[in-house]
């Protein structure tokens, strides 16, 4: 498998919040996977896609939680991340969000589950994810306004007023559930605090 050059523009951190032994944290991200749980009830994908797949943990839970699905993940090139992904056992791959290498409609379920804030060109992004899904999408990013309060209460990055390194897009919830209507038909959008998250379908081709 070739390695594509890295894109330019910020990467954001490597916090792993899934794993955060901070209560408050840890009672959040509860919350998060439940509604992430309730957003793909009903579905039976045989091929998914997560873009930004981070340490892999989603892709890991969706992976046990559909057994039978193909599942891949891509995230920007970073050996730390790939040792991640052989110890969890999980698929994944260097690529670009903006410029996918997959085929028009292989999946029907794509992940994009806390990546859009760190993409200099979000609506290419979703054009490119439009493009290879089939069938469902979920996709979430954190609600700012909240996010950088709580970044701030707990002292971090003070000097950039709490946001967190690498968020160059800023939504609130019907602004994102607005950017991925341009491109997919929403049917749900939630909000486990302090995240948006929206479920949507493909439109006919």
């Amino acid at each position: 498998m070739s390695t594509p050059p890295a894109p330019t523009g910020p990467t954001g951190n490597h916090y792993d919040k899934y794993a955060s032994q901070n209560g408050i944290e840890r009672r959040m991200m509860q919350g998060f996977l439940s509604t992430l749980d309730e957003m793909v009830d009903g579905l039976s994908p045989r091929s998914v896609l997560e873009v930004g797949v981070g340490e892999g943990e989603i892709l890991q839970r969706i992976s046990t939680r559909f057994p039978e699905a193909a599942t891949i993940g891509i995230d920007l090139p970073d050996d730390d991340l790939a040792a991640e992904w052989e110890r969890r056992g999980v698929t994944a791959e260097f690529g670009d969000v903006t410029a996918l290498r997959f085929d028009d409609g292989q999946f029907d379920l794509v992940l994009a589950i806390e990546v859009l804030e760190h993409v200099p060109q979000p609506e290419r992004a979703l054009a490119e994810i439009a493009r290879v899904c089939s069938g469902t999408v979920v996709l979430s990013v954190p609600f700012e306004p909240v996010w950088r309060v709580g970044n701030m209460a707990r002292g971090r990055y003070l000097r950039q007023l709490g946001n967190t390194p690498g968020h160059v897009n800023h939504w609130h919830r019907w602004s994102f559930a607005k950017a991925v209507g341009r491109h997919f038909d929403v049917q749900r959008v939630a909000s486990p605090m302090p995240w948006t998250m929206v479920k949507a379908t493909a439109r006919p081709r």
